[in-house]
């Protein structure tokens, strides 16, 4: 399965044709079995990028395509069953158990107005185990921590076991522990199942250790991209974040590593 985005343009003020655009003229094709990382200053249309790819938002111009079909064409259902998103600020004030979210990922794959079935119930299960919330599903979604409110939003996406995982700095209230034992998972699933992982990171140097392939935008636009052996230079994070830096191999972490100047 490839997704790809075919001179992509956007701007959130479409009263004004010649306002600055959020993206502009983007092209890109992810492929299967490939970890991405999305990278950037704020405001650089990271999540924007993630939203007009999961079809959350339309572009002003351009195609985003799955498959050679356009993803607006798909009905919702079985887009829910290509591609799963990790949001970075999630929130429900319904008190629904912990399960009952989970078993929200599952819904592209059960009728309508139908229980889930053994399978379903399987596999969430399962995968609570792999995130470590086995001790939450009876809790109330609305009295746990974010920490733990994130790995359950997780935990949803990847029971909907689609071949695109989009994260939108799906780690960012996690603790150590669980992000790497999470981004560890997804190497081997990407190697096992093929999965194509796209994910905005802040961390470079997180992003470093576990992408094929970094993305730098900047200001709607895509600066640079390949593996970080290629574009994770002292020249990038210039251009990128108007930093200076030095950049060395790390063998503790098996990849280059951006060391910030201070002063």
């Amino acid at each position: 399965m490839s997704l790809k985005a075919e001179n992509i343009s956007f701007s959130y003020d479409k009263t004004r044709p010649d306002s600055k655009k959020t993206l502009s003229n983007i092209n890109f094709e992810f492929e299967e079995g490939r970890f991405y990382s999305l990278l950037g200053p704020n405001g650089s249309g990271k999540t924007t990028f993630l939203d007009l790819l999961t079809g959350f938002l339309k572009p002003a111009s351009g195609t985003i395509m799955c498959d050679g079909k356009d993803i607006n064409s798909f009905p919702k259902k079985e887009l829910a069953q290509k591609m799963a998103l990790v949001s970075q600020d999630y929130y429900i004030n319904f008190p629904y158990t912990v399960r009952e979210v989970i078993a929200m990922g599952r819904h592209p794959y059960v009728g309508r107005f139908l229980a889930p079935e053994q399978e379903d119930l399987d596999i969430i299960n399962k995968t609570a185990i792999i995130t470590e919330i086995t001790d939450l599903l009876k809790r109330k979604i609305t009295c746990i921590s974010g920490g733990e409110r994130q790995r359950t939003v997780f935990t949803r996406a990847l029971c909907q076991q689609t071949p695109f995982l989009l994260l939108d700095e799906a780690f960012s209230n996690m603790d150590i522990n669980h992000s790497i034992k999470l981004l560890n998972f997804l190497k081997k699933q990407i190697q096992a199942t093929k999965l194509s992982i796209i994910s905005v990171f802040h961390d470079i140097n997180f992003a470093a250790i576990w992408s094929d392939e970094m993305i730098f935008l900047k200001d709607g636009e895509i600066i640079t991209s390949g593996s970080s052996e290629t574009v994770l230079t002292s020249e990038t994070i210039k251009k990128v974040y108007n930093i200076d830096s030095k950049i060395e191999y790390n063998e503790l972490a098996n990849s280059k590593q951006v060391y910030f100047c201070t002063n």
